[in-house]
């Protein structure tokens, strides 16, 4: 689990990198070609992405970083952790959740972040457990039905 994410990451970095040191820099001389600069949207748009990229790669790297210092031992076994699938059930309708990283966290396929209200109120749950979430829309109550731990995988 901790290899595949550190690969997607390492992808991403690789391919924005691509794009900060060849794409970007033809962008911006084509902008530059176009005269003055304090006017010409295309120039700021290219310096503004090249900004943007920057700031993403550096803080894909801090999570490649963080991630490779992550002890898989300190993740629970037989609990909710990171890395989990849990089967919830909310009134007659179920729910397959994975536990994953804030960045990784994609609600629509089942994708959610450790760190958001119904991540946090799973973690260290285990099967039958009942869990109430406040929500904006008010409180939710879920029964886990199902856990497989990342150490299951």
């Amino acid at each position: 689990m901790k290899e595949r994410i550190i690969k997607r990451f390492e992808d991403e970095i690789n391919a924005l990198e691509r794009e900060l040191h060849m794409e970007l820099p033809k962008e911006i001389q084509r902008a530059r070609e176009l005269g003055d600069l304090r006017e010409n949207a295309e120039y700021q748009a290219a310096k503004e992405r090249q900004t943007m990229v920057n700031a993403r790669i550096a803080m894909l790297k801090r999570r490649v970083a963080e991630i490779s210092m992550m002890n898989m031992d300190r993740i629970p076994h037989g609990k909710a952790g990171f890395g989990s699938t849990v089967t919830i059930r909310e009134k007659d309708l179920e729910i397959v959740y994975q536990l994953v990283m804030p960045e990784d966290a994609e609600a629509e396929k089942g994708l959610i972040s450790t760190s958001s209200p119904i991540g946090r109120a799973i973690l260290n749950k285990v099967e039958g457990d009942e869990i109430s979430v406040a929500t904006p829309s008010g409180t939710r109550k879920f029964e886990i039905l199902k856990l497989a731990t990342i150490h299951d995988d």
